[in-house]
């Protein structure tokens, strides 16, 4: 069996199930659906944890580890992966679990309608062997395959079929929606979106139980005083994430305790890289200055990071040059030097490009996806403005911003992105290659950048074996979307978590709130 390597994650005691408890939680944002294969993104794909899973999944380390597959090995010489399944699981309605959901979950997660599609662009074909044998084939060695699809989850083909949601409906919703049918520790026993979803424990899960909840419920609260007003009250047991401003008050409160981490996460700016003209903006209606690397160059030079740092952050975030932090595989360390905050060398940039007089523009930002998101736009605007390129700021929430983005309705945008795989391929498949459907690559390069070399090299990056060959090509794609300024990194997002004293939790660098691994004590 084949693992990769792990990241470190908190762990908060050691306590083993006791007495059975109800347990709340609340965070800024709602799931927008219960289907796992219609929107690619963590609040959707973390709270599903709970309800479905995969073939893999990672541990408290971080780590791959088994899940409905007990094992997996390469085929032949790079041709795909054999993985074993593991007989007697059952989902939520009692079905059985067996290869033809596995070929099913992945004809449906790889359809043009799913928002996880291009997890599976090196995938040919899945061949079924037997009830419980799956061969996955990849159009060439992929060594990181496993890694890629810790989140691609299992449903049941009947049950699908039988509810009309054959296929995952991202924009108008189906069956999948609205109700779960997962093999996971939990399932959903209400689902009333944007209001309370509860889970409650399964079981006949197959694993071994480690939590001691008997009943979990989950409320979205916008409101950061609201959520910590909600913990330090005792009306909610968890709350993620805390306010920045407000975690050394909670710190030093002994009822209850703040979990401190740095996220996978990196926070950036994006551009509208192939548009013909800005949509908001008086001066220059009919044309894009971003489309000018000089302009580019002029935002990353106009940003004064640090300051965000350590005036919004309060110190508890890290500066990054890359679409990864150091942490991750692949991370380019002679390229790890960001452009310095320079006002003055943006002014010139902005004149050497015909912008000396500067000009107007829309910046789009959610206000409920990432710590502090409104807030850090808010000061990104101000330090545009005194390099004379003036921003309309438009913060909204993240069930609005992702149709606002995917339908090219900004000139700039704000995006978070935590790499599935905690490799640098990730972002780049995800965010610098060319949009291509039929790849399956670049479903989340709104600006639609491109960069033939990039494509080039993707592919090679995929099925090179050899570290120091495929580091070379990482160092070569990470140079050339700085220079390209591709996108504007800012940080690594901090993780910050409010728990009551009497809650034992993990928390992980993907900032997935696992529920088995929560003890009330």
């Amino acid at each position: 069996m084949l693992r990769s390597a792990g990241f470190a994650a908190v762990f908060i005691a050691t306590a083993t199930a006791g007495v059975a408890e109800e347990f709340t939680w609340a965070g800024t944002t709602d799931p927008q659906t219960m289907d796992p294969h219609a929107v690619n993104s963590a609040p959707v794909l973390g709270f599903l944890n709970n309800v479905y899973e995969g073939l893999l999944r990672r541990g408290k380390d971080m780590r791959i580890e088994p899940a409905l597959a007990t094992s997996w090995e390469p085929i032949g010489a790079g041709e795909g992966w054999r993985f074993t399944l593991r007989q007697g699981v059952t989902f939520h309605d009692g079905s059985s679990f067996d290869a033809e959901d596995v070929l099913f979950s992945y004809e449906r997660a790889s359809d043009e309608s799913s928002d996880t599609r291009s997890w599976f662009a090196s995938v040919s074909e899945v061949k079924i062997v037997d009830d419980y044998t799956v061969d996955i084939m990849t159009t060439a060695p992929n060594p990181i395959f496993p890694d890629s699809i810790s989140n691609w989850m299992m449903l049941d083909a009947g049950w699908a079929k039988a509810n009309d949601a054959e296929r995952p409906d991202k924009d108008n919703g189906n069956y999948a929606t609205l109700n779960a049918n997962g093999t996971g520790a939990f399932r959903v026993a209400v689902r009333e979106p944007g209001l309370r979803t509860v889970l409650e424990p399964f079981d006949g899960w197959w694993d071994e139980t480690e939590h001691n909840i008997t009943r979990a419920e989950f409320t979205p609260i916008q409101n950061p005083a609201t959520a910590v007003a909600a913990l330090l009250s005792g009306d909610v047991d968890f709350i993620n994430p805390v306010p920045i401003q407000d975690t050394a008050r909670l710190a030093s409160n002994p009822e209850v305790k703040v979990v401190q981490g740095i996220e996978a996460r990196v926070i950036m700016l994006g551009f509208p890289h192939e548009a013909e003209a800005l949509k908001y903006s008086a001066e220059t209606s009919d044309k894009n200055p971003f489309s000018d690397v000089r302009v580019r160059q002029a935002v990353a030079h106009a940003v004064n990071v640090p300051a965000i740092l350590q005036t919004i952050m309060r110190g508890n975030a890290e500066e990054v040059s890359q679409l990864v932090s150091p942490a991750m595989r692949g991370y380019s360390a002679p390229l790890a030097d960001r452009p310095a905050y320079d006002p003055n060398k943006a002014r010139a940039l902005l004149a050497e490009a015909g912008y000396a007089d500067g000009f107007s523009f829309g910046l789009k930002c959610p206000n409920d996806r990432y710590l502090n998101d409104e807030a850090v736009c808010q000061a990104v605007t101000g330090m545009l403005a005194q390099v004379g390129i003036k921003a309309t700021l438009d913060a909204m929430p993240v069930q609005n911003y992702w149709p606002e983005l995917r339908a090219d309705n900004y000139d700039m945008y704000l995006l978070g992105w935590s790499p599935g795989t905690f490799d640098a391929e990730h972002p780049i498949r995800f965010l610098a290659s060319t949009p291509n459907e039929e790849k399956k690559l670049g479903s989340w390069n709104f600006g639609g950048f491109s960069n033939g070399r990039v494509d080039e090299l993707l592919p090679l990056i995929q099925s090179e074996i050899d570290d120091t060959k495929r580091q070379a090509m990482l160092d070569e794609s990470t140079k050339i979307l700085q220079q390209e300024v591709a996108y504007v990194p800012l940080y690594v997002e901090p993780l910050v978590w409010g728990a009551g004293a009497n809650i034992d939790l993990t928390q992980r660098s993907d900032n997935f709130f696992i529920l088995r691994w929560v003890t009330v004590n």
